[in-house]
């Protein structure tokens, strides 16, 4: 009897890890368009050798517009009732806020010296998510509202899912309007979005892993280690630590090697893994016999790493 119990149990766990696992979605992060923003003049703009580059200032949009809020808060709803975990955009700027200024209050107790950060420190200070929806309204003047819901690949900013809708904007309320209209459209959106995280879950999480030299290394790819070239064991450990060996080598010179389409597992340890996380992996790896070569990693946003070889 003890035996038959424990065996009923053990199928009832069994089962509610299987559904867990099988309920489990993507965490979002809810943004304005970038045409939105530019529409109401929520951008920064610089001259780039004659060209103007503009550049969205969410700080200020979210600040300023009084319907954003009230709209992402909505559309935000709708999707956590959707066993989605939305991170808040507006509380994350403001804790990046924060860190910038603990930062710049920090200073060494001996030589009031202060913290280094580069350009590239700045640039990397990212929100981190799987997926980054953004929406688009306008109001018409037939009190109509119309509207575009995207979601991108927070690390291939490829566009994974889409949903566009007009609607009766009859409390002349947007959010309420626009709640009601996402609602309508959702079940198709919500199709897309889970066939791309079950690809994610199957294949694995797609990065560009980019490997350079040191101009004043003198080791090349070429250079070769126990009978093979750095190139060809390079590409022995991808296969190795990637999902189904999947990788591209796109480009290659002697000192430069760009993978694209480089799939690698959403978990590692129960931990999630990104791009610096699978790169730093790969400069451990280098740095042991029979290679023994130093190397510096370095990130472009969540899904692009660059490893440089011969120093830190």
């Amino acid at each position: 009897m003890k035996k038959v119990l424990l065996i009923i149990i053990s199928l009832l766990v069994t089962g509610l890890l299987v559904n867990a696992q099988q309920a489990k979605k993507p965490t979002l992060m809810i943004l304005p368009s970038d045409n939105w923003c530019t529409q109401r003049y929520f951008y920064t703009s610089y001259n780039n050798h004659g060209t103007e580059v503009r550049v969205v200032n969410y700080k200020q949009a979210f600040q300023e517009d009084i319907e954003l809020p009230q709209v992402i808060s909505k559309i935000g709803g709708v999707l956590t009732d959707m066993g989605y975990s939305v991170k808040d955009a507006e509380q994350e700027l403001k804790n990046i806020e924060v860190r910038e200024a603990e930062d710049y209050a920090t200073v060494s107790s001996t030589t009031s010296a202060a913290l280094e950060e580069t350009a590239l420190d700045v640039l990397k200070r990212r929100i981190k998510s799987d997926v980054v929806i953004q929406i688009w309204w306008q109001t018409h003047s037939d009190n109509t509202v119309s509207f575009t819901i995207e979601a991108f690949d927070a690390y291939t900013s490829k566009r994974i899912a889409t949903s566009t809708g007009t609607t009766k904007n009859k409390d002349k309320n947007i959010s309420v309007a626009l709640e009601t209209a996402v609602r309508k459209n959702i079940k198709d959106f919500d199709k897309q979005l889970c066939r791309w995280f079950d690809d994610q879950v199957k294949n694995g999480r797609e990065i560009v892993l980019t490997i350079r030299c040191w101009d004043n290394w003198e080791g090349s790819f070429e250079t070769e280690y126990s009978g093979d070239e750095l190139i060809d064991c390079i590409q022995n450990w991808l296969r190795d630590n990637t999902m189904h060996s999947c990788f591209n080598l796109s480009d290659m010179t002697e000192t430069t090697a760009q993978f694209e389409q480089v799939r690698i597992p959403l978990e590692k340890n129960g931990r999630s893994i990104d791009a610096r996380d699978f790169a730093t992996e790969l400069r451990k790896h280098l740095q042991k016999p029979p290679y023994n070569i130093t190397s510096k990693v370095m990130v472009r946003g969540l899904g692009e790493a660059i490893i440089v070889l011969g120093e830190k």
